[in-house]
């Protein structure tokens, strides 16, 4: 299966084969021949492999692949690149930028993208092979671009994934990519089992050169339970024994798993070799050398002679592709090794490996993340203030590559430590970090404790506007999760501290959350006066704001929000002209389009113009044709619905798709703009002419004004609820009746673009006959 999977790219078709197998099954083996062929047959083989233990850099299965390929172009290609999204994988990263507001959750997506992209230019010159050796040591990252890959692999790409199926467990993300991939067309799943009793003695022969009786070969393969790692092994500390026999096998002390035969060679190795042998198997399954020649305190010429015994008796040997490096035979043996490691010795000897990363001083990526994992693990010997700006450093270079989940963790621990050890400063980095991580992977509402604990220290150290910038995107995180009580409560602080404080920042900051709230709550003409008190000087200062994103954020969301308060107080030509400006200043840059067509597609629904609707919503999908930005991104999507339902294009296929992806990306978790959506959802049934889809999605709508607040769509819900009654034949009387309520509650609130809709229905019914 394998050969035909090779040999499909080769003939510019595709293929993913997955390889399981218990430790030492052969499972690497098997694929090197594959690839072996594959290669001399014209196509490109490369390799990715995955690591062991924490100090593993997140995604560097791929760090490799993506490295290898990008080397095999020419340097303007490599250049061109390397300058888009797949740079954070293959080039030096950047910090991670302060907390957003609106978090840009299509970062991994777009990454995942390239990858797909690189690997077809590729394809269509050459056919490729692409492996990803040890699956079950995978961070979540890794496997999810896996994933990815091999449902959309380009055409001459196969992907081969090799894996264990034991010692460990495939865990949660690792089965889940398994069920992924299952779903791919030309998937091949091979599993290889253990090795027969004939096998056995055949790989006997091989290995020693002698033909073991029955009764010996029948022992091996009992004692191994045919595992041909084990066999191999074995066979040789047999063989060093002189002629195979039964008796031999019997011999007092036979080792009884892979961990007894490296123990046996282990005993007659001196403490300087022990040592350095313990060094190796802590660094990792290959070992540079001249790292490991820095943490046993050793020259070079030293450690090479220290390694002669340990390559005689098969424990580490050099690396097949890289003369500067070492390499385990198998992760069976490094396993062994660290097992038998005493706790003691391995705590300095983790301490000892950072000291040695450390050595040459440089913000490289994988040995940050190394660097954390060594620092970590030597707990108290090492100094706190060190490993949380080690754990620091390792979640930035994580975030960049859009490995979130290590990257939370990596700075989780960074603040926890910091805070147990009293390190107000660090903690408070720490935590800035945080919250942009969880924040950039669209999620409501999970960075809140992270950033509670961020506001009170900065207010404990004095930071008044940094403070306030944690509790803005606190109230945000309540507000987008539609959570609008607290957000209330938070909005209501913020503006009291503005307004007391002296920085006009700050004061924008309140001004805006109280105006954001107000519209949240359905009361319209209140957040016009609010969100109109802000200074436009003020406004672009924040715009210029480079060291500050948050405030860079805010500006950008103001404008809208503006524009949406002036067309919901009645004023749609200001408002029109004010999303016109933001649109021509944003050019082409799809984030910022994707949050101005959310907002204008908004507009144009509740103002009721499908014309203009439909133009923003094509705008804005046009620069994010993937759906990058995933929920902001599902405003235009909808809006393009409602405007082909409501001009009689396939309304009923228009209203289906938009109510799918309500479920989606509203629903679950609630997002802003539930209800509305909702509500627009039964105009667009009402236009496909079924009136019981209509009933259901406006009774969702009054549903989410209950549970949720967020009221500024009230006007219009009650308007299409005139509408059903109206089209299912109401007398007369009760349609006016609808309409005047959603007239009366418009004024109240001063939603007048409602009520202008409200006078509108009224005046039509005066002049046409209803239903009967």
């Amino acid at each position: 299966m394998l050969r035909q999977a090779v040999g499909s790219a080769l003939d510019g078709g595709t293929g993913l084969v997955v390889v399981e197998g218990e430790p030492g099954a052969g499972k690497t083996r098997l694929v090197e021949e594959a690839c072996a062929e594959g290669r001399r047959r014209g196509a490109s083989v490369v390799w990715g492999r995955c690591l062991e233990g924490d100090g593993t850099p997140t995604m560097w299965p791929w760090v490799q692949v993506v490295g290898a390929v990008l080397d095999g172009l020419p340097d303007a290609d490599r250049r061109k690149w390397h300058a888009g999204e797949l740079g954070r994988l293959a080039g030096p990263h950047g910090g991670v930028p302060a907390t957003p507001v609106l978090p840009d959750s299509g970062a991994q997506f777009r990454l995942f993208e390239q990858a797909v992209a690189l690997v077809g230019a590729v394809s269509a010159l050459r056919p490729v092979v692409l492996v990803v050796d040890d699956l079950q040591w995978a961070d979540a990252a890794s496997l999810d671009l896996f994933s990815h890959l091999a449902a959309r692999l380009p055409e001459g790409a196969v992907v081969i994934g090799v894996l264990r199926d034991r010692a460990p467990l495939p865990g949660p993300e690792l089965a889940r990519m398994l069920a992924a991939a299952s779903r791919v067309s030309r998937h091949r799943r091979i599993r290889l089992g253990p090795l027969g009793p004939s096998e056995v003695a055949e790989l006997v022969r091989r290995e020693t050169g002698q033909t073991p009786g029955p009764d010996t070969a029948q022992g091996i393969y009992a004692r191994t339970a045919g595992n041909p790692f084990f066999v191999r092994e074995l066979s040789r500390l047999l063989a060093d024994g002189g002629v195979l026999t039964e008796d031999a096998l019997t011999r007092v002390g036979l080792p009884a798993t892979v961990r007894d035969v490296v123990h046996n060679r282990m005993a007659d190795l001196d403490d300087d070799a022990t040592d350095l042998l313990q060094i190796a198997a802590l660094i990792g399954r290959d070992v540079d050398l001249a790292l490991l020649a820095r943490a046993a305190g050793i020259d070079g010429p030293t450690c090479l002679d220290r390694l002669e015994p340990l390559e005689a008796l098969g424990l580490l040997g050099p690396a097949p592709d890289d003369p500067y490096a070492n390499r385990f035979p198998h992760d069976l043996v490094r396993e062994s090794v660290v097992e038998i490691t005493p706790r003691g010795r391995a705590t300095q000897t983790h301490l000892r490996i950072a000291d040695a990363l450390e050595h040459p001083a440089q913000d490289d990526e994988p040995l940050a993340e190394r660097l954390a994992y060594h620092l970590s693990a030597a707990g108290p010997l090492a100094d706190p203030a060190r490993t949380v700006r080690a754990l620091m450093r390792a979640g930035r270079h994580a975030a960049n590559k859009s490995a979130y989940e290590a990257a939370e963790r990596q700075l989780r621990s960074a603040a926890q430590l910091a805070r147990t050890t009293g390190l107000a400063e660090l903690e408070l980095s720490a935590l800035s970090q945080l919250t942009v991580v969880v924040g950039r992977s669209g999620y409501v509402g999970l960075a809140r404790e992270p950033l509670e604990r961020a506001e009170q220290l900065a207010r404990e150290l004095g930071r008044e506007r940094e403070a306030t910038g944690f509790l803005l995107s606190l109230w945000v995180s309540y507000s987008q999760g539609l959570q609008l009580d607290r957000a209330g409560q938070l909005a209501r602080r913020l503006l009291d501290q503005g307004e007391a404080s002296g920085d006009p920042t700050l004061r924008v900051y309140g001004w805006n959350a109280w105006g954001f709230h107000q519209w949240d709550i359905g009361n319209i003409g209140e957040a016009f006066r609010y969100l109109t008190r802000a200074d436009p000087a003020v406004l672009a200062e924040m715009a210029q704001s480079e060291r500050d994103p948050l405030r860079r954020d805010l500006w950008l969301l103001w404008p809208v929000m503006h524009a949406l308060m002036t067309a919901l107080h009645g004023d749609l030509d200001t408002a029109r002209a004010l999303l016109d400006t933001m649109e021509a200043d944003a050019g082409d840059d799809p984030y910022v389009i994707t949050v101005w067509g959310s907002f204008a597609v908004t507009v144009a629904a509740l103002a009721g113009d499908p014309v203009w609707a439909l133009r923003a919503a094509e705008r804005g999908i046009a620069l994010d044709p993937d759906f990058s930005f995933v929920w902001l991104g599902s405003y235009q999507r909808l809006a393009r619905c409602w405007a082909r339902a409501v001009t009689g294009d396939d309304p009923a296929g228009a209203a289906a798709e938009a109510q799918r992806l309500i479920a989606v990306a509203l629903a679950d978790p609630p997002r802003s703009g539930l209800a509305t959506w909702s509500a627009l959802l039964g105009e667009m049934w009402l236009a496909a002419g079924r009136p019981d889809e209509a009933a259901a999605a406006l009774d969702r709508a009054d549903s989410h004004l209950d549970t949720y607040g967020q009221r500024y769509a009230e006007g219009l819900v009650l308007l299409v609820r005139a509408q059903l009654l109206r089209a299912t034949g109401a007398p007369p009387a009760d349609v006016r009746a609808a309409a005047e309520r959603a007239r009366t509650l418009a004024v109240e609130r001063e939603a007048h673009l409602f009520a202008h809709r409200a006078e509108r229905l009224l005046a039509d019914l005066a002049n046409r006959p209803l239903h009967a």
